[in-house]
């Protein structure tokens, strides 16, 4: 795991990059959240894809629901970057639609789109 803090528009925001999968299940979320919220004092992340598990994608697992909860109730602002298109049901695409139009969750294209949302512009 490689984690870069970007400061943009007053906000400190940690990207974090990995190969393998960091978030597989609700703990992991959990574990990252509390690694970046105290090792690196920061409550805005994002993260490639390639780093969440393949059923995150899957809706009908629950797992993204699940997941993006414990960002929610941490107060962590979150941010999914990479192309989804391989995982383009209609229910993601939806769910995908809602979350970019709130004001914590949001899944970008890459990680620049990801570090503006984070930071509010």
């Amino acid at each position: 795991m490689k984690t870069e803090m970007i400061t943009k528009n007053n906000a400190r925001i940690a990207v974090v990059r990995s190969d393998k999968h960091l978030i597989t299940d609700v703990q992991s979320a959990l574990d990252l959240i509390m690694t970046v919220s105290y090792e690196k004092d920061c409550k805005n992340i994002a993260i490639n894809k390639e780093a969440v598990t393949e059923d995150f994608f899957i809706l009908s697992t629950c797992l993204a629901g699940e997941i993006l909860q414990k960002f929610i109730n941490y107060g962590v602002r979150f941010a999914i970057y990479g192309d989804f298109s391989q995982h383009m049901s209609k229910p993601l695409k939806d769910f995908i639609y809602e979350c970019n139009n709130g004001k914590d969750i949001y899944f970008q294209p890459d990680v620049s789109s990801a570090v503006d949302k984070l930071a509010g512009c």
